[in-house]
């Protein structure tokens, strides 16, 4: 494995590794829990109900992993999968995925001043949009770097809270604290956090 495969692997980490694998913890939900879902167009749906099985399959974080039968999956290895479902052809690193949607011109950028789900830079994000963070883990590549993507699901029924889906050992959902393949909360760094979210877009060849 080359040096850079290896750390687009490792931005995936919210965590430090350890010598101990975290016990799987996962969360799930329904498409129909989506207030937007049903609106959707069936290529959307597709990939919502793609991503949503994987979580009732208890996968946990498994680095250097786009593979089920591997009992896990990493960040950009679980995206991967899921668009490789849909016979979408996406590169296999975050920072591959990232250049891939900006290339084709759906990158909407935020950055550190972006607080809020209420500032207007949000106004474009679409259910199946890809969500990119820099600042995550040490990639090795500067603070700027692509460390970590999931993707945007839409909003929930229960609590009108949006919900992403991807992999990660850390982050919550709903006060769970997750290990796997799983739905989360979608939080904007605090001011001063040494990650930053990025921006979103649609990968190109979903709509």
């Amino acid at each position: 494995m080359s040096v850079g495969i290896l750390l687009g692997f490792l931005g995936c980490l919210s965590t430090v590794l350890s010598d101990t694998p975290a016990e799987v913890g996962v969360a799930s939900l329904r498409a129909g829990d989506l207030v937007e879902f049903p609106n959707q167009p069936r290529r959307i749906r597709d990939l919502i109900e793609s991503a949503l099985a994987l979580t009732e399959r208890k996968l946990g974080y498994q680095f250097g992993s786009h593979s089920p039968s591997q009992g896990g999956m990493d960040c950009s290895g679980t995206v991967y999968r899921v668009l490789q479902d849909l016979e979408i052809g996406a590169p296999r690193s975050s920072r591959a995925m990232f250049a891939w949607v900006e290339e084709a011109g759906n990158l909407h950028r935020c950055g550190p001043e972006v607080q809020s789900m209420d500032d207007r830079r949000f106004d474009s994000l679409e259910p199946g949009d890809l969500l990119f963070w820099s600042g995550t883990y040490d990639t090795g590549k500067g603070d700027d770097a692509i460390s970590h993507v999931m993707i945007y699901l839409g909003t929930s029924r229960k609590d009108g809270k949006p919900v992403i889906f991807g992999a990660s050992s850390g982050r919550r959902y709903r006060g769970l604290r997750i290990h796997g393949v799983s739905v989360f909360d979608f939080q904007i760094p605090a001011k001063g956090s040494r990650s930053v979210f990025v921006g979103y877009g649609a990968p190109p060849g979903l709509r």
